[in-house]
């Protein structure tokens, strides 16, 4: 009898004796996921939240374990921050797991990107202790490799679109001369006294120079003859009248004896109060308040008058100082002065530039798609306009195009230290984000509004900051690669295609672009054809498309391994 309990008592008591050893043993990969499944960079870096489970009897009551998520690729690794747990007889402070219940947790790891991460594996690291024993539990892969599509941005940005400072050039400038007949008061006639006095000799000289001037040509000469408020409308309406009459048949006379044709216009004004509110805002009277509050309590001219003359002691100053000022007809010259054509201006850009005015010349550069002409003007315009920043801003976007981003930068710089404009700061903006620095770049678009570009600045940097639905809408509709990136992160497809196929300067990042849409929406033709395309004009990204997630499906299609060799 003692014999047949024996037997039964020893294996439980080696059974316990187990459950408190040494070992827990390796844990499968059946016990871990990755949200997301499949990596992805966002924003230049790659977060992961690993949900993992440590089984019913696995984890001892004395044991300490540290779990670390490690990131490896061919030549390195890159470490996330470890979370501990302990067991039911360990005193701290760490997430506590039953021996017999296990136990559920989660982490999360982030990463920095790097490129080399495209191809790379992300484990489980442990680090376990039981009492003072250490325990090895091998590691666990929990994810494969890393879709970096969203750090094209840093290539799609090459054809993004800086800010040019533009020009003010006006081929038709409107300009105008104008001089004053003045009356007595309740009188029509004009004073010999007016009309030789210096401001009418000089505007009829004005329309003498005018008329022979080859560049300039009169529109025409109006006419505004005007009578003070005060007498009553009946009165100043037959007074206005008259004063009109008499000045344009004067004015007539004045044209035909300088033999000049142009159309006379002529109008009158019966009160002027319009005139006289101005010059009452203008002056320093006595009660000019009250005054103007008068003017605009009453809007009868008769009412306005009777109130205004009831302020006695004010309408002495006015009957001497403003009501005379308001008896008179204005003349006016109206005239154009026309430009240079466009042929003279782009002529004289390339053999005499220094014929040409600032705003001539940048507008001289807008006559050629010629970048190397564009340039040439840009630093003319430097050297004969040093103090204005455009020409160097205009430099640094040429720059830029031609990829040359350093010296972009420098031009951009300069141009802000002559001035800081809008599209100055919207280009340096661009220049922070090739760096990847969306901070900086955020503080400079801040400082850019009314640029035209900024929305597609604020599209890139939305971008970089892993907000694509944000991206899309600042994007609008743009016509970039940057705009289409970010509806393929956004998951807005159709979209992308318009917007690939419309992209204003295409280059082998367009093909690419196309080529990633082609595997998202499982066409294999749009795959190959436009990554063939893309090679072409960039031979690199054969090695690129080799290691993108994005073409993992077609890893063993001939055509694509093909293109890929």
């Amino acid at each position: 009898m003692i014999k047949k309990l024996y037997l039964p008592l020893l294996l439980t008591v080696v059974v316990a004796l187990s459950s408190c050893s040494g070992k827990m043993g390796e844990l499968s990969s059946d016990y871990f996921t990755a949200d997301p499944q499949v990596l992805e960079a966002v924003s230049g870096k790659v977060p992961v939240t690993i949900h993992g489970k440590f089984p019913e009897k696995y984890f001892k009551k004395k044991a300490v374990v540290e779990v670390t998520p490690v990131l490896k690729w061919e030549g390195g690794e890159a470490r996330s921050q470890s979370t501990t747990f302990q067991g039911e007889k360990v005193e701290g402070n760490d997430q506590t797991i039953n021996y017999k219940m296990g136990g559920n947790y989660s982490t999360k790891a982030n990463f920095d990107y790097i490129p080399e991460m495209a191809k790379s594996e992300l484990y489980l690291e442990f680090n376990a202790k039981i009492g003072d024993k250490v325990v090895n539990i091998p590691p666990v892969k929990v994810a494969d490799g890393v879709v970096a599509t969203s750090a094209l941005l840093k290539n799609t940005l090459n054809n993004a679109n800086p800010g040019l400072g533009t020009d003010a050039f006006q081929r038709i400038i409107k300009e105008a001369k104008q001089a004053n007949i003045m009356f007595l008061i309740q009188q029509a006639n004009l004073r010999a006294s007016e009309l030789n006095k210096g401001e009418i000799k000089d505007f009829k000289k004005n329309i003498s120079n005018v008329n022979a001037a080859e560049n300039k040509k009169i529109t025409n000469i109006e006419v505004s003859a005007y009578a003070s408020p005060d007498g009553g409308v009946k009165l100043n309406t037959g007074l206005a009248g008259n004063r009109e009459d008499n000045t344009a048949k004067y004015l007539s006379q004045e044209l035909k004896k300088a033999k000049v044709n142009t159309a006379l216009d002529s109008k009158y004004t019966a009160q002027d109060w319009d005139g006289f509110q101005e010059l009452v805002s203008k002056s320093n009277i006595q009660d000019k308040e009250l005054i103007l509050r008068v003017l605009s309590m009453y809007k009868d001219p008769e009412q306005r008058e009777k109130e205004i003359k009831n302020i006695s002691s004010v309408y002495k100053t006015l009957a001497d100082e403003i009501l005379p000022q308001l008896r008179r007809s204005r003349l006016t010259l109206n005239y154009e002065i026309i430009g240079k054509s466009d042929e003279e201006i782009a002529q004289l850009a390339s053999s005499n530039p220094g014929a040409l005015s600032l705003e001539e010349l940048l507008y001289a550069a807008t006559l050629t798609n010629d970048v190397t002409k564009k340039e040439s003007i840009y630093t003319q315009v430097t050297k004969q306009f040093p103090n204005d920043y455009r020409g160097y801003n205009n430099l640094g976007l040429l720059a830029y195009q031609a990829g040359d981003f350093t010296k972009a930068e420098s031009f951009f710089n300069k141009a802000n230290s002559i001035k800081s404009t809008p599209e100055v700061n919207n280009n340096l903006g661009l220049i922070a984000l090739k760096k990847g620095d969306t901070t900086t770049a955020e503080s400079y678009f801040g400082k850019a509004s009314g640029t035209p570009e900024l929305n597609e600045s604020l599209g890139n940097l939305y971008l970089a900051q892993g907000q694509y639905s944000r991206a899309v809408s600042s994007f609008g509709p743009a016509k970039t690669n940057s705009a289409a990136l970010a509806q393929i992160l956004a998951k807005d497809y159709n979209k992308a295609k318009s917007t690939l196929d419309t992209v204003e300067a295409p280059d082998a990042y367009t093909d690419y672009l196309k080529a990633v849409l082609g595997a998202r929406t499982n066409n294999s033709s749009m795959v190959t054809s436009n990554l063939k395309n893309a090679i072409a004009k960039d031979a690199s990204l054969a090695q690129q498309a080799a290691t993108d997630l994005e073409f993992a499906k077609y890893a063993t299609d001939p055509a694509f391994t093909d293109l890929i060799k």
